[in-house]
């Protein structure tokens, strides 16, 4: 069984997540706090975004399809709401994958919880907001 997938939800999530990033790390919300944390001196030149900004733009589809194609496969094994399905597999796959991976991975590096729970927070909202966005438009 393939699961069945909206492009047009996934593209809208993808999209969602940068929208949710921009905001916050803006230097207004969380940006001045998150480099604070992680050491980061921003050199000024818009160009050196570009490459992480393409990064993340794919890496946000790739989730945004994934999400989508679990999502699917919840609802087609559990049924009833698919946009219940969609938050729900969403919290527990962020619980067990994004926030579990980087507690262990900062807890490692060294880094400050601060920064820790900053990102898995950000994760975390742009996960939900995906996840409303392929829940409330399934294929």
């Amino acid at each position: 069984m393939a699961p069945e997938i909206n492009y047009w939800a996934v593209i809208l999530a993808t999209l969602s997540s940068m929208i949710v990033g921009s905001v916050w790390y803006t230097p207004k919300v969380f940006g001045t706090y998150w480099m604070r944390l992680a050491k980061i001196t921003p050199s000024g030149n818009a160009k050196d975004a570009i490459w992480p900004i393409t990064i993340t733009l794919i890496v946000s589809f790739i989730t945004a399809w994934v999400l989508a194609g679990a999502v699917y496969i919840s609802w087609d094994f559990y049924g009833g709401s698919f946009l219940v399905n969609a938050l729900v597999t969403t919290i527990i796959l962020w619980a067990g994958f994004t926030a579990a991976r980087f507690i262990t991975h900062d807890a490692f590096d060294g880094r400050p919880s601060g920064l820790t729970v900053l990102n898995i927070a950000h994760e975390f909202v742009t996960l939900v907001i995906m996840a409303l966005i392929i829940g409330v438009w399934p294929a």
